[in-house]
């Protein structure tokens, strides 16, 4: 079963597209951009955008009653890889010892011409669902 997730606590998304997806036991968040939950854009340097894209990540994952530590993949697209150990620093603080795989990517262009867009893939724990099946 799909769901589509939803929270006030995020931008809206701003074209035709979920905040994420769910697919037990998966959720897929879209691409996350420097927006508050009011849509408006935050500018500032890439740790600024960074700050606002995990707190509209981690407003995503709760929605779905996950956490940063029920990632499992992230991709991050960023606009100059010059700025990547700045990003990098605000990344680390929010993961800890958590490491989910990961991809960077350098971009010509973001929406809103912002510096860092991030999605994250989750697992929720098996342990979370009754119909999960070990064969």
């Amino acid at each position: 079963m799909i769901k589509r997730i939803f929270t006030k606590r995020a931008p809206e998304a701003i074209g035709p597209y979920s905040q994420a997806i769910e697919i037990k036991p998966f959720l897929f968040t879209s691409g996350q951009i420097s927006l508050n939950d009011k849509g408006e854009l935050i500018q500032g340097d890439i740790r600024i955008q960074t700050e606002q894209v995990f707190k509209n990540l981690t407003a995503i994952l709760e929605e779905s009653g996950l956490s940063l530590d029920d990632v499992v993949k992230v991709t991050v697209y960023m606009k100059d890889l010059n700025e990547f150990e700045q990003m990098n620093e605000v990344y680390a603080s929010y993961f800890k010892d958590h490491r989910p795989a990961r991809s960077t990517i350098e971009v010509s262009r973001l929406p809103k011409d912002v510096k860092v867009e991030i999605e994250m893939t989750a697992y929720k724990s098996w342990k979370n669902f009754s119909y999960f099946v070990i064969s």
